[in-house]
């Protein structure tokens, strides 16, 4: 799929990520097992050694099988996968040569990455890789009002020593592992800049990290040059050299625009409130929300990257599967409205209780249903322009009839579809609707 003429380019091979539409986030660590948010550390003021000797000292997910991770975010109808190869507590998930607050330092005693990179790869997925640019653990990192410590009454004397130049060095060296030891990665997905913020006599107000911090123009620059045609998030606080928009926890009604263009975006959501595994956050989505949430995310042209939070033992829990085995009911039988598709024509508006999404290649336009109507349902714009309709789910035709020009319902072009009274038995029904060329 190309980008519309009034979408910001991407540097990096947008295609299959516009095609493709619904990938799987996941956060995994040794947060897992607090089970109770992947800022725990933070959120509790949880100093290194504390937080090492409790979490670090005795991880061992002895359950842990990527295939069955793979074979679950395949079967839900996903085509990529971002996982957290460090987030922000430092943990790193594969055997850095750069540091010794890995996995392969842990009870487990064995690389997780490398096998869950072969085990999606071999279910068709594409793979990319989160990366936290923070890092609570490293000795370098300065403190700052994001760090576990920002309210220690020692903070000062804490940083004394602490060079973020020599962090720098860590940041793009385990980086440059990332692109080199695990084959083709299409998303370098980073997380996140803050910048220092002043009011407005230039007191500090907040003390963050921004570009410089991260050398963030020399990061992107190597990441491009060690995996041509690589996607690259909108976090490193880069102007331009970015290639997609990521709204994390809310949905934009619209396309989004940056200076007037339209950008290519992916929005990032969880199944409940935590991205790490919560054993008691009880904010779970419904399986009509999560499909929802697909819908409008493609109606307005854009990718959904649903996240997983496994467990201290290395599963998804039974809450998560659940929820990945009702996308993929629904992803059976409507996945030719998800895939490839996109925002619909101006020119045809969607009626008040449903979604469009369009396949430009195809001219296939197809109406999701969020409330099932009485029979018959009316569509403005599209008078003249089918060719055959079809409930989506069992390919069961949908007679149509053009409303004649004097009738109450008639408002520029309008047709009528004829529905059957009972509403299919799927969470959300599509109606496929084969346009003329």
């Amino acid at each position: 799929m190309t980008l519309p003429a009034d979408v910001r380019p991407t540097i990096g091979d947008s295609t299959w990520f516009l095609h493709d539409r619904f990938g799987m986030f996941i956060h995994w660590g040794i947060y897992a097992m607090p089970a109770r948010h992947e800022w725990v550390r933070r959120r509790e003021r949880i100093d290194a050694e504390a937080y090492k000797a409790k979490y670090f000292d005795h991880f061992d997910p002895d359950l842990y099988d990527p295939q069955k991770w793979a074979d679950a975010a395949a079967n839900a109808g996903m085509k990529y996968f971002v996982i957290t190869t460090k987030h922000h507590d430092g943990f790193c998930l594969w055997d850095s040569g750069l540091t010794d607050f890995k996995v392969t330092n842990t009870p487990y005693g064995k690389d997780v990455l490398r096998p869950m990179v072969e085990a999606f790869r071999s279910r068709g997925l594409k793979v990319g890789f989160y990366h936290s640019l923070i890092d609570w653990h490293h000795p370098d990192f300065v403190i700052d009002d994001n760090h576990p410590l920002a309210e220690h009454p020692d903070r000062e004397k804490l940083n004394a020593g602490r060079d973020q130049k020599r962090y720098i060095e860590y940041l793009h060296g385990q980086v440059r592992e990332l692109l080199t030891q695990f084959g083709p990665i299409h998303i370098a997905w980073f997380d996140f800049s803050y910048p220092t913020k002043r009011d407005e006599q230039g007191n500090i107000i907040r003390h963050g990290k921004g570009r410089e911090d991260w050398d963030s123009e020399n990061l992107i620059k190597m990441v491009r040059e060690l995996q041509p045609g690589i996607l690259v998030d909108n976090r490193l606080d880069l102007e331009e050299e970015w290639d997609y928009y990521t709204p994390e926890q809310w949905q934009p009604r619209i396309w989004p625009v940056k200076d007037g263009r339209r950008v290519v975006w992916e929005a990032c959501q969880t199944f409940s409130g935590s991205w790490g595994y919560h054993r008691d956050e009880s904010t779970w989505k419904s399986e009509d929300m999560l499909v929802q949430m697909l819908i409008n995310t493609v109606s307005t042209g854009g990718n959904l990257l649903l996240n997983v939070g496994p467990t201290g033992r290395g599963e998804f829990d039974e809450r998560a599967l659940n929820a990945l085995d009702a996308m993929g009911r629904w992803m059976h039988h409507h996945s030719r409205s998800i895939y490839g598709c996109t925002q619909a024509p101006d020119d045809i508006p969607a009626p008040l209780d449903g979604r469009y999404t369009y396949n430009p290649q195809t001219q296939r336009l197809y109406l999701h249903l969020y409330a099932w109507p009485f029979k018959q349902i009316w569509l403005d714009g599209l008078a003249g322009r089918i060719a055959y309709a079809q409930l989506l789910n069992d390919g069961s035709e949908v007679p149509w009839h053009e409303t004649p020009a004097d009738a109450q319902e008639q408002r520029g072009g309008t047709v009528r579809l004829m529905l059957p009274i009972v509403k299919p038995k799927v969470t959300v029904p599509v109606v496929e609707i084969i346009l003329k060329r």
